[in-house]
Parts: structure tokens; sequence; C-alpha cells
């Protein structure tokens, strides 16, 4: 239920008066990893890949074993970035309502709830449980205008070379606001 409701937002956001600035895109050089971003409504929304060879690499610095990670780090996880640049209030989100359409189908992100019971079941130890928390995008968060912001890996849950458009849904009051980055492809 929660994916038709996520989808229906998303085709009012996308259908009504809610447009995004122009999107762009950049690849580090030394990475080859690309960024897209974008600003809408004084919020800035960005996804930075990460390889999964940087995530098997970055959790096993944190106690992880290669095969607890692994279903993880080949999830298509990203960088992300969400920021309060000059919006009209405090801004409130859900990052598992963010609504993804993968192949003209909604698809649900993976939830960081799901990938620590997941991790836990795996028989990661404790303190690599509350490093992988701290390291992942907060599920729910508020920011205030000013450049508020925060960011942390967020897990869409697709295979390699996807490619998928999410949006960014945050409500200012009762007000209903999104940012969608379109075609954005997950590492290899």
């Amino acid at each position: 239920m929660k994916s038709i409701v996520a989808a229906l937002i998303f085709f009012c956001f996308t259908q009504s008066g809610f447009s995004d600035t122009s999107q762009s895109s950049q690849i580090n050089p030394a990475t080859g990893a690309i960024t897209w971003e974008i600003q809408s409504h004084g919020v800035y929304f960005s996804l930075t890949q990460l390889l999964p060879d940087q995530l098997r690499a970055f959790y096993a610095n944190r106690g992880f074993s290669l095969t607890q990670i692994e279903p993880y780090a080949s999830s298509c996880v990203y960088m992300t970035v969400l920021r309060n640049d000059n919006a009209p209030g405090i801004i409130r989100y859900t990052s598992n309502d963010w609504p993804v359409s993968f192949n003209n189908n909604p698809h649900a992100l993976v939830s960081v709830k799901h990938w620590i019971e997941r991790l836990i079941a795996r028989g990661a130890n404790n303190s690599s449980i509350i490093a992988f928390r701290w390291a992942q995008f907060p599920p729910e968060q508020e920011y205030r205008p000013g450049g508020d912001w925060n960011q942390g890996m967020l897990s869409v849950g697709l295979p390699a070379g996807s490619q998928f458009d999410i949006s960014a849904i945050w409500k200012i009051g009762d007000m209903g606001y999104a940012a969608t980055l379109t075609e954005v492809n997950c590492a290899e």
C-alpha cells in the first residue's frame, strides 16, 4: 500500500506546478563516480555513486566480514545529500516514502531498518551495526532554512547497471514539494 501511495504522490508532483530546476551531473575524475544534483524550491538534493568496492572496504574497516556486507555493497548505494538552502520554512521528510521508478514501475527504497535486521541475522556485531547506522542517510529529519543539511548512504536495492528516477519529497507545514532526479545509474 505504501508503494501505491508513493507512486500517487510522485504522479501528483510530476503533473502539478511543482517543477524542478534543471538537473546536472558531474563525474569525479579520480574515481569515475557520477553525482546527480538538482535544486528545487530552495532545497538541494544530490546522489553520488558509491562503488561496491568502496563500500566493501569502508565496512570491512568497521568490523563487517565481506560475506556479511556483500548484499548491501551490491545494492546500488549512493551518498545522498539533502540541504535546505532557502526554502520558505523548515522542511520535513521521510525517505522511505520517496518514490523510485525503475522500468516505469514503482520500486521501494530499502530501509535502514531492513538492512540492520538483515546484517544482524548475518551475525554482525553490535559495534559494526552502530557504525553502519550512523553512516546511513537519516530516514526522517527536518532542516531549517539557511543551509541546514545532512548526508549519508542510501540503498536503492537495484542491480548494478540499473537506471531509475527518484524524487526527494518533503513538506513545509501542510504543503508538499519534490525534487526529481532522472536517469540515475547504479554503479557496476
